[in-house]
């Protein structure tokens, strides 16, 4: 990897060799791997057995869970914010594992559509929760910083399960609690 990113800052007209690049493709690689670090966890090991009895069976939220991710088509972040719903049947998750998922996801090239529905789903088949609501915001810097450059541009996606999309009272109530 780190002969790529040479021959990249080489083909944008750089020299590879000068003060302050003579390090660079270690840290390009390294900051990648890190970037990218969704791809070598798995649900089942993030989870780890994380998995209480529900006392209630009423709405858990948890709002503004920050993220990061690179955009699959040019490699640039995108970031903005979280929020998680679910109702419970049986079991709940420790509060940090809603974060991890979260994070597992959003560090792999995504868009923000798939990234969406993936921590819904995982949410709601490992717990097999009655509902789940997830709504993303996020800054696309591919936006901003290229093409049609829109600097307060903030795109919003949502996916709504069982009772969440079943239950327009469910899903309001959702959507209210996140403003």
């Amino acid at each position: 990897m780190k002969d790529s990113i040479r021959n990249i800052i080489i083909k944008m007209g750089e020299d590879p060799n000068r003060p302050g690049l003579t390090n660079t493709p270690e840290r390009v690689m390294k900051s990648l791997l890190f970037l990218t670090r969704g791809y070598r966890q798995n649900l089942a090991d993030l989870v780890n057995g994380a998995l209480f009895d529900a006392e209630s069976d009423d709405m858990v939220i948890l709002k503004n869970i920050e993220f990061y991710s690179l955009c699959e088509h040019h490699m640039l972040p995108f970031l903005g914010k979280c929020h998680i719903g679910y109702i419970p049947r049986k079991k709940i998750f420790g509060v940090s594992k809603l974060a991890r998922i979260v994070d597992m996801f959003s560090r792999r090239l995504q868009i923000q559509e798939r990234l969406t529905r993936q921590i819904a789903e995982a949410i709601h088949e490992t717990l097999d929760a009655e509902g789940v609501g997830v709504v993303m915001e996020a800054q696309h810097l591919c936006m901003i910083m290229r093409g049609v450059e829109k600097q307060h541009s903030i795109m919003t996606t949502s996916r709504m399960l069982g009772s969440f999309r079943a239950e327009a009272p469910t899903r309001n109530e959702f959507l209210k609690l996140i403003k």
